[in-house]
């Protein structure tokens, strides 16, 4: 039992209006409950207020969070392409997201779930996955923000950001990310805007906005920028170590295009940056996304309808560390360009071959394993963990 679960135990007794000599000790009790399912755990707070103070604990969810060991993977999925949602958007189509068990062998799925508010024309995307939350943002202007709990049923509807300048879509570009400041706990939203005046040869704009569940509010960064002429790529992001992470470039004052990795660190909220693999000439214009591979990073490089390249930092921070591996692409259809879209716990690479067609392919052998989803259209696959975080939290919080 870890440390914290006396004093977890002495306030669990403390709240107790009378504790029954008959029954368990709490510190017995505690541990039956912390190795119940989800569901059966929500389904405790009905039993009486002991019980309901319990779980509601922020200590008692820390406690859990960090006994959750199981990972699933988050297939975020819909029954239409995204070019018929937007073509005829009156007719919705269909999405859900699905957890697949990542430790078996079949990659079976454990369970599915729906978000109840959507509807209507205006279409939600992952943002990011953080310790059981889910955080979806609208496409396009990305100003709409929705921090989600699937397994309690429970969401937080972000207050919008502070609106903006009356500037037309195409004239800025937004990226977002979403993560944890690991010495405080509070859960965080980051939107980047890059504004640029298409009139003139000027270097692009660009403005931070950080959100804070903790405390509800939005702030605009104003210090440690990154330098001027930075240019963020967009999504996706990789969350990791505490610090969010996006591929973004500038300009040098002899007009070279350097890329690197633009690193956002949640406690401090101040910027660095990591260098960039060293390419060769072929691949240094080449698209790159970034993603989370362990505790580290990784690069995939779309190179061609047949192979692609996928980089891994192999010691987070070491820019020495990056690795170059080559995977081909001989399970799709020679039209259709294959893409990374992040691993399994054992390190397999998990890559959509075409637009229903998902596999895992081992870096070093290079076995590859069906993973099904046939019939759907995916649009974001990540690691997710079963929690009880936001079931302590009183305002802001929407339950269905």
């Amino acid at each position: 039992m870890s440390d914290n679960i006396p004093e977890l135990s002495r306030s669990f007794t403390e709240e107790a209006i009378m504790w029954d000599s008959h029954s368990l000790p709490p510190e017995i009790l505690l541990d039956i409950i912390i190795r119940l399912p989800i569901k059966s755990i929500i389904t405790c707070t009905s039993v009486c207020k002991t019980w309901k103070s319990l779980v509601q604990n922020p200590s008692f969810i820390s406690y859990h969070l960090r006994h959750s060991t199981t990972k699933y993977l988050l297939f975020s999925l819909y029954s239409k392409t995204a070019w018929q949602v937007y073509r005829i958007p009156h007719e919705q189509g269909k999405e859900h997201y699905a957890l697949h068990w990542d430790d078996n062998q079949d990659f079976n799925e454990y369970t599915k779930f729906y978000f109840p508010l959507l509807h209507g024309p205006e279409r939600f995307r992952v943002v990011g996955t953080c310790n059981g939350l889910i955080c979806l943002a609208n496409y396009i202007c990305c100003d709409t923000f929705i921090i989600w709990n699937p397994c309690i049923r429970k969401f937080v509807q972000v207050t919008k950001p502070l609106p903006l300048p009356n500037i037309p879509p195409f004239r800025y570009s937004v990226s977002v990310g979403f993560g944890i400041d690991s010495k405080t706990s509070d859960y965080k939203v980051a939107r980047i805007l890059n504004f640029r005046d298409r009139k003139s040869e000027s270097p692009p704009k660009l403005e931070v906005e950080v959100y804070s569940l903790a405390t509800a509010e939005w702030k605009t960064l104003t210090t440690a920028l990154p330098p001027t002429g930075t240019e963020c790529y967009g999504n996706p992001h990789a969350s990791v170590n505490g610090a969010l992470h996006w591929v973004a470039s500038r300009r040098t004052k002899d007009n070279i295009l350097i890329k690197f990795v633009m690193v956002l660190d949640l406690e401090d909220e101040v910027f660095s940056e990591i260098a960039m693999p060293k390419f060769a000439d072929n691949e240094r214009n080449l698209p790159s996304t970034i993603s989370v591979y362990g505790n580290s990073l990784a690069l995939f490089q779309e190179v061609s309808m047949n192979y692609l390249n996928i980089w891994l930092m192999k010691e987070y921070g070491n820019v020495s560390s990056w690795t170059k591996i080559v995977i081909l692409a001989d399970q799709g259809p020679r039209y259709y360009r294959p893409s990374a879209k992040g691993f399994r716990k054992s390190g397999e690479v998990i890559l959509k071959m075409n637009d229903t067609k998902f596999i895992s392919r081992d870096l070093e052998t290079q076995e590859i394993k069906n993973l099904g989803n046939a019939g759907y259209y995916h649009t974001y696959v990540d690691y997710y963990v079963e929690s009880l975080v936001l079931n302590d939290k009183k305002s802001q919080l929407c339950s269905y």
